[in-house]
């Protein structure tokens, strides 16, 4: 493994030539609706179940959000903070439409497209088609969508997917932000470790424990260290991302095998109403990661970790593919029924579709 201990003034390795664009879309389900419906602009939105159910929020609108109501809550409870929300069933058919509008875009300045969701992607932009900086590639990207969409979205230029991805959520809505090569260490120094995709609530709780809080906490250890308060592969791993290095490449043509999303709670969960709003937000993941990939998969997989990291796993394979958000959620909860879900607490549930087919 290569260690590098980055400072602003030291010559950087040569994976951080690359020109990376993490694109996000703002509010991006919201935003759709309200662009439809003019009615709802400047009103606290949620796109997701009825409050009277046991639907989760898929996206709230920036107005809702300032409500406290966020992505993964229960409808019920946004409800709860604030009575005068505006609840919309997701319309994803909608919604891979104005996606694909914005990926052709895409297409316009590079081929090498990583797709995260409908509205999220890395751009590889070292050697794009039009020989542009990629700030103006990130501009245009920007005004493009709007002339063709009316939707907004922010976008994080760095070298590395890890700093981009981070950058792209400095200045929403609409905003960007440029992270030189040089600027790495010093940009993600002073970052507290949650910023980094991966470090969950569970996982910042123990860190934090350790007396580390912000990115450069992680620096005064050497990766022996690390490794010996964290174990080998998340002492690596620490070691590597608190210093912003991500040697990772955009990958457009990767041959899925699965496709995944797993969630630790926040507290740990026992009673199965709450369980199964989480496995809801889960399958509604996962079907969207599929539909925006044209696939469809075999095998259904639920993964639980109880409150003592004790795991297992609860497998179902179907007589043929399947992206039905209705028949994932209703054989994941009959996984989740064969578990000790209702008797012991859980940290964390994860759906996984394999034996995938497009």
């Amino acid at each position: 493994m290569k260690c590098y201990h980055l400072t602003p003034n030291e010559t950087h390795p040569s994976f951080l030539k690359r020109k990376i664009i993490h694109f996000d879309m703002d509010c991006f389900y919201a935003a759709v609706e309200i662009r439809d419906n003019p009615k709802l602009k400047g009103r606290p939105v949620v796109i997701g179940g009825s409050p009277n159910s046991r639907g989760v929020v898929c996206t709230a609108s920036y107005e809702a959000r300032q409500y406290g109501i966020h992505s993964a809550m229960s409808c019920a409870k946004a409800k709860k903070l604030c009575h005068d929300t505006i609840f919309i069933s997701p319309n994803f058919e909608k919604y891979k439409a104005a996606s694909n509008q914005i990926h052709s875009i895409f297409k316009s300045y590079t081929d090498l497209i990583e797709p995260l969701s409908l509205d999220e992607a890395y751009l590889d932009v070292t050697n794009n088609h039009q020989q542009l900086y990629a700030v103006k590639i990130a501009k245009r990207i920007q005004e493009e969508i709007y002339q063709t969409t009316g939707l907004t979205g922010s976008a994080g230029i760095a070298p590395n997917k890890l700093i981009a991805k981070i950058a792209s959520d400095f200045r929403k809505p609409n905003g960007m932000t440029l992270v030189l090569p040089e600027q790495v260490s010093t940009f993600i120094g002073p970052l507290p470790l949650r910023k980094i995709s991966g470090i969950g609530p569970a996982s910042e709780k123990k860190l934090n424990a350790l007396g580390l809080h912000a990115c450069h906490d992680a620096w005064a250890y050497d990766l022996k260290d690390l490794q010996k308060m964290l174990g080998t592969r998340m002492g690596e791993w620490l070691y590597l991302k608190s210093r912003g290095i991500d040697e990772k490449g955009v990958q457009n043509n990767r041959v899925r095998k699965s496709l995944s999303e797993e969630t630790t709670f926040q507290s740990d969960l026992i009673h199965i109403p709450a369980l199964e709003e989480q496995l809801t937000h889960l399958t509604q993941s996962v079907t969207e990661k599929l539909r925006l990939k044209n696939l469809s998969g075999k095998t259904i997989t639920l993964k639980v970790k109880y409150a003592n990291f004790d795991q297992i796993t609860r497998s179902k394979t179907l007589s043929k593919s399947t992206n039905s958000e209705q028949v994932i959620f209703h054989i994941a909860k009959s996984l989740m029924l064969k578990t000790e879900a209702g008797k012991r607490k859980i940290r964390l549930l994860g759906l996984t579709l394999s034996k995938l087919a497009g």
